[in-house]
Order: structure tokens, then sequence, then C-alpha cells
């Protein structure tokens, strides 16, 4: 049986970075919104002045990568473990399920005399939820996606309903819980639904997008992003008004590649989400901490796994040795707290990746399907479908491959695009990038460094026969393989609603 760690509200105690008082945590994920969904990073049309702000004043890793969606990426940040060691392989029941076995950070957190909070999009099942997994303070809306306006809040059980925008209310609700927790150390995870589909926005975001000639849909998919950025800019001002400003860590990283903006700018990289393209996995991680670190732009293979590790010895949280064994990341605090780039940082660290979104039961056959190693500047892949006639009768990454594979250029979020951001790579073969000078993925180096391509593919067999029987026993496996279908046919549905109330 697992063990819980206590929630008991601890007095502060000594920090080895602040004496006597420990930082306080905020960790804001976003929703579909891809690398370069923000005007620092080169968009044509975002207005982003407060995410520009929060990376001009953070350390920014650059070379950041989660996993290629929404649910993969929440179980990994929050266990430090690949998610398919902790049975996520999906965002579909049951494989977005985190196995109940897992530990996650809020645990380890309290542990250390935190108080924790989770607001906005959970996405790893229900068994069990956050309330059950360290989250003390919990806040979610009915409705979940669906529901952009006039939500109804759950905090801690209790309805309260709100008023206006959806995004306003999760920032308000992480307002609420920072002035409850006082003077004690606390941890906000504030996950946002925006900008994922179905796609709504106040329509005075919408405008001016709409106006700059932009079609509907990528108006309010950019006007749901600059919503984030108005909250972030009130969250930051209120940390500032309360005090709080020196001594709160804040964060703020996205959860995947880019989705329905795809078309319109990926700051220069190849493939949007649920790709084993660069751009499928490449996020932006802004860690800011003013009393502390200064700002800088770092190069160093750093990722999700790393979340854990770095929190846990910045909260001064021990991680037991028999979670600690299987971390999987490393802790960030040598890179945040250099002065000088440190560029002998776990230089040799490998980060695996895999789309994952074969039919249930169809597991096996999909070992090198949408799969990439990555090591340094160099991302080495597999984008090509399984061939198998049973798996392709389902709707899934395989369909969608052959569908490009056969000349489609049209496939989910690129319109005439898809030759490029979908593209096969030649069957049975690795396929290599240096994607520091070659974000699109344009000039394949295999042949030119063979050495490379028969270590990383060493690695990748080994990782995979290790992985594979562990993602099976928890579950990554299970459900009905007609569920990638119906929903993609929900996902249809809500597109269809939107262009049918388009102007």
């Amino acid at each position: 049986m697992k063990k819980y760690f206590s929630l008991l509200l601890f007095p502060l105690c000594f920090h080895p970075l602040l004496g006597d008082k420990k930082p306080n945590i905020i960790f804001i994920l976003t929703d579909d919104q891809g690398y370069g969904d923000v005007n620092a990073h080169g968009h044509p049309y975002l207005k982003t002045p407060h995410m520009n702000r929060l990376r001009s004043e953070s350390v920014s890793f650059d070379n950041f990568y989660v996993s290629p969606s929404c649910s993969p990426t929440r179980a990994a940040l929050l266990t430090g473990m690949h998610e398919f060691r902790n049975g996520v392989t999906h965002t579909i029941i049951p494989r977005q399920q985190l196995h109940a076995e897992a530990t996650i950070l809020p645990e380890l957190l309290n542990s250390a005399g935190y108080i924790s909070a989770f607001i906005g999009k959970w996405h790893l099942g229900s068994n069990p939820g956050p309330e059950k997994r360290g989250f003390t303070w919990c806040s979610t809306n009915q409705g979940g996606p669906l529901k952009h306006f006039d939500t109804i809040m759950v905090r801690n059980r209790k309805r309260i309903q709100t008023q206006g925008y959806r995004e306003d209310a999760f920032f308000d609700e992480a307002m609420t819980f920072i002035q409850e927790a006082k003077e004690q150390p606390f941890f906000c995870y504030l996950s946002t639904y925006s900008p994922h589909t179905p796609l709504d926005a106040p329509e005075s975001f919408i405008k001016p997008f709409r106006d700059a000639g932009l079609s509907d849909t990528h108006a309010t998919y950019l006007a749901m992003i600059e919503n984030i950025d108005y909250n972030l800019g009130r969250l930051m001002k209120f940390l500032k008004d309360s005090q709080r400003d020196k001594n709160t860590i804040v964060i703020m990283v996205n959860d995947n590649g880019v989705t329905e903006g795809l078309d319109v700018y990926n700051a220069n990289m190849r493939g949007p989400k649920c790709s084993a393209w660069e751009g499928g996995t490449r996020a932006f991680s802004f860690w800011r901490w003013p009393a502390q670190w200064n700002p800088k732009l770092l190069g160093n293979l750093t990722s999700h796994l790393d979340v854990l590790p770095t929190l846990c010895e910045l909260a001064g949280a021990k991680i037991p040795v028999q979670i600690k064994s299987k971390l999987e990341g490393f802790s960030l605090l040598p890179l945040l707290k250099s002065k000088k780039p440190l560029k002998n940082w776990n230089q040799d660290r490998i980060l695996y990746h895999h789309v994952a979104r074969w039919p249930s039961g169809f597991a096996e056959i999909h070992k090198y399907t949408m799969a990439g190693v990555r090591q340094g500047n160099h991302l080495m892949l597999r984008s090509y479908h399984c061939g198998n006639k049973d798996c392709l009768q389902y709707m899934s990454q395989c369909q969608a491959l052959r569908i490009v594979e056969r000349g489609g250029k049209n496939q989910v979020y690129s319109r005439g695009t898809a030759q490029y951001h979908w593209g096969v790579s030649p069957r049975d073969k690795w396929v290599l990038f240096d994607v520091k000078k070659d974000p699109g993925c344009r000039h394949d180096l295999a042949a030119k460094k063979p050495e490379l391509i028969a270590r990383l593919s060493a690695s990748y067999e080994q990782w995979w026969e290790e992985t594979y029987p562990e993602m099976i026993a928890k579950g990554g496996d299970l459900g009905d393989p007609n569920q990638g279908r119906r929903a993609s046919a929900r996902d249809k549905e809500w597109k269809a609603k939107r262009e049918a109330n388009a102007p």
C-alpha cells in the first residue's frame, strides 16, 4: 500500500538559501501553447508583455523538453519519472490515469512544511484525484474545457459561481489560496485549460487578431494566449503588492508542442503536439526568483523530469531513497545559481520521447512508431506508422501518418502543411538532426554520423526493454481501441460548433 506523506502544518524551518524562511513556489503550466507562442520568441502577432518580462527576469532554459501531449507531461513532471513508468500513455481514460502508487511532488513538499494547492486542469484520472495526492487545497471548474464563461468553481468541495472568463477565475483562485496560506510556505500548481480546444475567449481579445486578417480559429487560439498573459500580469502585480515577490519562485512552462497556431508560427520548428518532430516536445521554461537568481538564457539539455528534484532541493524536502533511486531527472539548482554557463552539466544525458497514441491493445507493435531519442543538440527519430492492418482500422497516430504517406496535405492543426509538419520518415530507419542548427529537421545526418546512430539506437533498445514491462503492468495499454475514434469525433463536433458560430 502507498504511504501518503503527512499534511501537518509545520513551522518554518531553516533553509540554506534564505536562512529561516523557505521560498514560496508557483508553477504555471499552460495547455497546448507552443514554444513559439510568446512574443519574445519571435511570434509575429502575439503581444505578451508579461510573459516577455517574466522571461527577461528569469533563468530561461531554451533547450527544455516535455512529453508529446498533455497527460504524459503532467505525469512526468509531478513524479520525476518518464510517463511510461507511471502507466500514462494517452489523454483518454484509462490511459491518462496516473498509477495509484506513484508519489508526486506536493506530497514531498508537504513533508517539508509546505501547503500545496492544485488549480485548473488535472487530467491524470480520479483514482485517486489531486485532493488525495498531497494537494490540500483544490479548485477546478465544472465542465472542464467545455465551459469558458461564468463557470462554477469547485473549491475544496464547495461550489462557487463566478462571472467572466474561466482562466480569470483560475488566477483569482490562485490569489485566494496564496492569501489563505498567510506566512506558511506554499506550492501552487496552476494548470490552465487555455489554449486547448474547444476554443473561446472574450471578444475583446479575439477582435484584434480577426482584424489582422487571421481566421477565426487562429484568432481565438491567440486570444486565449493573450488572456493568459493578462492574468500573469495580474498575478505578478498581486505578488508585488502583497510583498511576496522577492521570496516567491515563479515558474512557467507549456505542456507540449503547438496546436491550433501551427500554421501561424512555430519558431521555425517542424511538427506540432503529438508528433515526434522537434516542435512536438520543445517547451519554454522560465524560472524567476529575484532574491537569488540572475536572469540568463541557458542551452543545457533540460526537461520536465528535472522539476521534482529541483523543487525538492529548493524546499529542503528529503526524497526517500526508494523514490530517489528511480528518478530520471536532475536538480537544476547548479544551473540556476551559477553565474557562468556550466557546459559540462550532465552533458551525456539522453531523453526518450514516444507519442504513444496507439489503439489500446496494440502497444507491442508500436515500439518504433513516432519515437525520439535526444542527446545534446541531436534528435534521432522515427515518424512512420506501424503498418499493421488491424491497427490502421482505428483512429490513431498510425492512421494519420498513413494519410500523410499517401499524399494527404491536411492533418490535425495543419491545413495544407501536413506533408511537412506530419512528414513520414523512411520505414525501418532512424533519421538524425542537429535541431539547434536545423530546427526544421530538413537535413538528415544519419549517413554522416553512423556511430551516433548506433549508440543512440542501442540506448533506445535498452530503454524500451526496461520500460515496456513496467508500462504494461501499470495500465499503459488498457482500454477500448475505439476510444481514440470517439475522442476524435468529439473534437470535430466542437470545431464544427465553433465554425458555425463564427461571424
